[in-house]
């Protein structure tokens, strides 16, 4: 263990078996103090917080995990217009956040045309803009960060092809690389991550997920466990993913220790404490959410999901308070990846 967490820290590098060996451990408390020392020493103690705006639950996707699922019938689909998702983002502005997420569904009717409008209005707020909106062709991504969009968040999930096509009909595991090696080549801080906990992956693909996501290497990687949700066709797992997907965390931050890492939503979700938590094991970035109360029990993509009756401002004074109670602060600044800033 000791000589593993060594490497991890001296050289930023382990091979698979070495990561395979930490994912199987019990000994996670030593992992998580590694991963703190070191996200303490690279990244600092400020915690950057991002605005989460769910602009939209239609999908046209069918994902079996996925409660806004093309095919879930019991889902009440809403998408805010262009003016709306404006709106919500300079309020964002003015409660401090120097960064907003524009997060949906691919739902179509966002053209190239709507989205670059609404990202170059937002841009006007002196805000970076991270957008979380799918798959797209080279082009669209290319309009959008010609309009100004700074950082594109798509999970890669897993990169096991059969599971990967397994869970999603009509993808491709090949279009999804496709999509981060086009965003990485337009200049965009890249943020991808998984899902820890899918039916049928092994320990042996989150190793393998690991070392993808070194490969790209991503500016930001984001690591939730997966939590069932009943109006998905998708098998019901036994047991609780919180603590193997804060080891994944971990072991990422050891080996990328520069990158922003997210306090996931999730997290929270299996554990009250999961973000401070997730905190203290590596993470340095929380998104609370900006979007108005009425849709957000809506942009269910698994149950359970906290804070949605709470609103946009209660949020980010609630998050700030909670962070200030593990002796950490909220950051003033854009929070760029450092090799990017």
């Amino acid at each position: 263990m000791y000589s593993i967490l060594y490497k991890a820290v001296s050289t930023c590098n382990l091979d698979k078996s070495e990561i395979l060996y930490l994912l199987k451990t019990e000994e996670n408390a030593k992992i998580f103090s590694a991963a703190d020392k070191v996200r303490k020493e690279h990244v600092g103690d400020k915690v950057h917080l991002r605005a989460l705006i769910e602009f939209s639950n239609y999908c046209k996707q069918n994902c079996l995990y996925c409660g806004l699922r093309r095919g879930n019938a019991k889902v009440t689909r809403y998408r805010l217009d262009p003016q709306e998702i404006i709106n919500l983002a300079k309020k964002a502005a003015e409660y401090g956040y120097k960064t907003i997420v524009l997060q949906s569904g691919e739902d179509l009717y966002y053209t190239i045309d709507r989205m670059s409008k609404i990202i170059s209005e937002i841009k006007k707020f002196d805000t970076a803009v991270t957008l979380s909106i799918g798959e797209k062709t080279f082009e669209e991504y290319k309009a959008y960060r010609e309009a100004g969009a700074d950082r594109y968040l798509l999970r890669i999930e897993t990169t096991d092809e059969v599971l990967y096509d397994k869970l999603n009909p009509g993808m491709s595991l090949k279009n999804r690389m496709r999509c981060l090696e086009d965003i990485k080549r337009l200049g965009y801080e890249v943020g991808s991550g998984i899902m820890v906990g899918l039916p049928g992956q092994t320990i042996e693909s989150i190793a393998k997920d690991i070392i993808y996501l070194k490969s790209i290497p991503v500016d930001m990687a984001g690591i939730g466990p997966f939590i069932y949700h009943p109006d998905t066709p998708i098998e019901k797992t036994e047991g609780n993913c919180f603590e193997l997907a804060l080891k994944v965390m971990a072991i990422l931050r050891l080996l990328m220790p520069d990158i922003n890492i997210p306090a996931t939503t999730a997290m929270e979700t299996l554990n009250p404490n999961g973000r401070l938590i997730a905190l203290q094991c590596g993470a340095n970035v929380v998104m609370p959410n900006a979007t108005e109360t009425a849709y957000r029990k809506h942009y269910e993509i698994y149950p359970g999901k906290i804070c949605i009756g709470d609103s946009p401002k209660h949020c980010r004074f609630c998050i700030e308070n909670k962070i200030k109670s593990i002796n950490r602060n909220v950051a003033e600044s854009k929070g760029y990846h450092r090799s990017n800033s």
